[in-house]
């Protein structure tokens, strides 16, 4: 990773982008890809696509989601406690003790989400972390005076961690899930353009909002690109530390290389294509299984309009949905060099159907 994409995925890691909220999380990554494209797009909703040989008829999507979990106020107390619910999968037992941004028209408002000390806790009755007891502390001592700070129900909170590196291979922070997916394609983007690779098709760099309450962004871009194929990036749960059971969500290792899921939602034939570009090109792969649907934007992009063929290239992730996510470099690296490299050795006009 050089200075420049080091630079951007902190920048881009650091900011907040709350499902609904990603405008400005958007407008960093549509910087940095506007000179690696001929143009772009961006709806209503706030999804983004970067296009590459705009005028070509045959239409290639790459694509991550934008958004991160979050939380809303729901509600203030006369003594000035906030109550929040959730935006997304956001996780309750994580929440005590957590610094976080609450975000208003006047600003960010710091704030903490409280926790009865130990001492006056009774061990054996003890009440877990749950959305009906937790809250958020922001000094002050009335709702109006909540209020007069810019908070108001609707307010949208992120928590304050931020991007660290690890024992020189991990990056470690909140929401890489899923804007490492976002860097990734960017990074494609980047090295297509100094490389000077040309495609001859229609490439679109798709970064989708509000994957994380329904893959909603990309049903929306996906039935206004129309694309003949999609390759989609997200993460996936790592299943070596302890408290994960293999046999329930398979075998997968961060360090092992990109992982390549089978399912319904997948174009069999895609994943084959796929699969065969990371064996010509020796980059290390991982299999993975889902029951019925893959829990990503894949499966708006395949089951969007007539039909999408679609594969889904996972990046291993430790954590997922807390503030200390985990991936290591190398596979990072690995799921880049798979997308460009599959990019390359795609034919305009590729026909997958099963059945001609």
């Amino acid at each position: 990773m050089d200075k420049k994409s080091k630079q951007f995925l902190y920048e881009y890691l650091n900011n907040a982008s709350p499902t609904g909220f990603e405008s400005s999380g958007q407008r960093i990554w549509l910087n940095y890809i506007k000179p690696y494209v001929n143009q772009h797009i961006v709806d209503v909703y706030g999804s983004v696509a970067g296009i590459i040989n705009p005028k070509a008829s045959y239409k290639v999507v790459i694509e991550a989601h934008a958004d991160e979990i979050s939380w809303f106020v729901n509600y203030i107390t006369e003594e000035g406690y906030i109550y929040v619910r959730r935006n997304g999968g956001s996780d309750h037992q994580i929440a005590p003790s957590k610094r976080v941004n609450i975000h208003t028209d006047k600003g960010i408002v710091k704030g903490v989400f409280g926790w009865p000390a130990i001492h006056v806790r009774d061990a054996a009755r003890e009440e877990p972390p749950t959305l009906k007891n937790i809250f958020i502390d922001v000094g002050a001592e009335s709702k109006k005076e909540v209020e007069s700070m810019g908070v108001h129900v609707g307010c949208v909170i992120t928590f304050e961690d931020e991007l660290m590196e690890m024992n020189s291979n991990w990056l470690v922070g909140r929401a890489l899930d899923n804007r490492m997916g976002g860097f990734m394609i960017a990074e494609v983007a980047r090295r297509l353009s100094e490389n000077k690779k040309k495609v001859p098709f229609a490439l679109y760099v798709v970064n989708a909002v509000q994957e994380e309450i329904g893959l909603r962004g990309a049903e929306m871009i996906s039935r206004r690109i129309k694309p003949d194929l999609a390759i989609c990036t997200d993460v996936t749960h790592d299943t070596q530390s302890p408290m994960y059971n293999k046999k329930e969500s398979g075998n997968l290792k961060s360090g092992a290389g990109p992982v390549l899921c089978y399912g319904p939602a997948v174009q069999t034939n895609v994943l084959k294509m796929v699969t065969e570009t990371a064996q010509k090109r020796k980059i290390p792969f991982q299999r993975q299984a889902v029951s019925r649907s893959t829990g990503t934007d894949t499966d708006s992009f395949a089951y969007s309009s007539e039909g999408v063929a679609s594969a889904l290239i996972s990046l291993p992730l430790k954590y997922m949905h807390t503030t200390v996510e985990m991936v290591h470099k190398e596979d990072v690296e690995n799921v880049i060099t798979l997308i460009y490299e599959f990019i390359l050795q795609l034919k305009s006009g590729h026909d997958f159907r099963y059945l001609k």
